[in-house]
């Protein structure tokens, strides 16, 4: 089977059917024999196709590249787009990773639903991502390395060239007399990907010829161990899950070491893309679910924070502090709250209504605010007027939520508070507050 046989049939079991086919197209050997493959595919099968080249502006080169690249696709008669990235230094993240990271970022601001995004990992791309987990000391799913297709953004992610070898895809862009560019950091053995490829992969290959087959074989298995793991334990982590998916503490309790930390893994696995390490599973049920009553534990992790409340860990995306955040409204408009939190609209009362106000008594001018320090309110329907702090205390608000709930202020009178309740002074049946998130 050709090189293109191989491309067309993974192609093909993608089922495409309205969207477009996106090369990321660094214009390295492997890039560019994927962007002939794609091109041809393209045009026997009348799909639209796009080549993306992110500039990550390391090499003093990076601007010939581009222009090169640009060239090439104008050849093949495909679209093209560049997208620049600055890398974030100091992050405490590898300049592999950093890159890696700022790529795939960039190449999904082009994916649209249906699409899907081709990559140029081969089979000894594979082995030398098995090595780097072993490295790292990683478990089954990290030794499953790269998977052949994945769910990205609103599209795909598919690496069709996957079982070829680097040497298969060179001789390939031989035979085709394609150019590509040389990036001079892949030599530097700096880089623990280079050093692999340089230095110990051709070691390892001259001893076992199939060495690098011996280790995608390998990753698939591990890939399928982890996927039956993940059927046969869905079900038991949907019984521990709680209102706003938060795990139940107790639950987790009854199960043995060994299951809560797998069922913990999965449950992150939803929320975010590095998993914790051992002693931070073990610190996750220590330090956070088995804190003391009257604590209010936190550990951070990459996107995020593991934090407790009413019995439950929660999974907690780091966000922006909008204490400070305050703005008038007119209630004739839609209110476009900070760092997505959504809107606040006023609207006729619906059939099962919470929050509803007298328009009369919304005389003077209203802004919205998040800081509850020192604010009071009495809601209807119950006695008296406690401090904000209290309600959200009573209505078992995590700590972490109570200053990202918009409050509705008159002066220097609480009005309602997002979706929970209004003030006895502003009640009536006239209009409903409505916070959309």
């Amino acid at each position: 089977m050709t090189l293109y046989q191989q491309f067309s049939q993974v192609l093909d079991e993608q089922q495409l059917m309205h969207g477009k086919i996106i090369v990321g197209f660094s214009g390295g050997v492997d890039s560019r024999v994927l962007l002939r493959l794609a091109a041809r595919y393209s045009k026997q099968h009348s799909k639209a196709c796009l080549a993306v080249h992110v500039h990550h502006g390391l090499s003093d080169n990076a601007d010939e590249w581009q222009a090169q690249c640009e060239r090439w696709a104008q050849e093949e008669a495909v679209e093209f787009a560049c997208e620049r990235v600055t890398l974030s230094q100091g992050s405490g993240e590898s300049l592999e990773q950093s890159a890696r990271q700022a790529r795939y970022q960039a190449l999904g601001q082009h994916i649209q639903s249906g699409d899907i995004l081709l990559t140029g990992q081969h089979l000894d791309d594979q082995a030398e991502t098995m090595l780097l987990a072993l490295k790292r000391g990683s478990g089954p799913k990290g030794l499953s390395s790269m998977a052949s297709s994945m769910d990205f953004g609103l599209g795909k992610l598919v690496r069709p060239l996957l079982n070829t070898a680097r040497q298969d895809i060179e001789l390939y862009a031989q035979h085709e007399q394609l150019q590509w560019v040389e990036d001079e950091s892949n030599t530097d053995t700096r880089f623990d990907r280079n050093f692999l490829r340089q230095t110990v992969l051709p070691v390892l290959n001259q001893r076992w010829p199939s060495f690098a087959q011996a280790a995608s074989r390998s990753a698939r298995l591990c890939a399928k161990q982890e996927r039956l793991l993940k059927e046969l334990l869905l079900p038991e982590l949907e019984v521990c899950l709680g209102e706003f998916l938060g795990l139940n503490i107790s639950t987790m309790s009854s199960h043995s070491i060994l299951k809560r930390e797998q069922l913990l893994r999965l449950w992150l696995e939803a929320n975010t893309s590095l998993m914790p390490t051992e002693v931070q599973l073990r610190n996750i049920w220590q330090e956070v679910a088995l804190a003391k009553q009257d604590a209010n534990p936190e550990m951070n992790l990459a996107g995020g924070a593991i934090r407790r409340a009413q019995g439950h860990l929660y999974w907690v995306e780091a966000h922006e502090d909008v204490s400070d955040w305050q703005q008038s409204w007119p209630d004739n408009d839609t209110l476009v709250l900070p760092d997505n939190l959504g809107v606040l609209k006023l609207v006729s009362p619906s059939k099962d209504a919470k929050v509803t106000l007298d328009r009369q008594t919304l005389s003077g001018s209203l802004k919205v605010i998040f800081n509850p320090e020192g604010l009071s309110a009495h809601p209807h329907g119950r006695a008296g007027s406690r401090k904000l702090k209290k309600l959200f205390q009573e209505l078992k608000i995590p700590s972490w939520q109570r200053r990202r709930i918009p409050i509705l202020m008159q002066g220097d009178k609480v009005v309602a508070v997002g979706n929970l309740f209004v003030d006895k002074a502003f009640y009536g049946s006239d209009c409903e507050l409505v916070w959309d998130k």
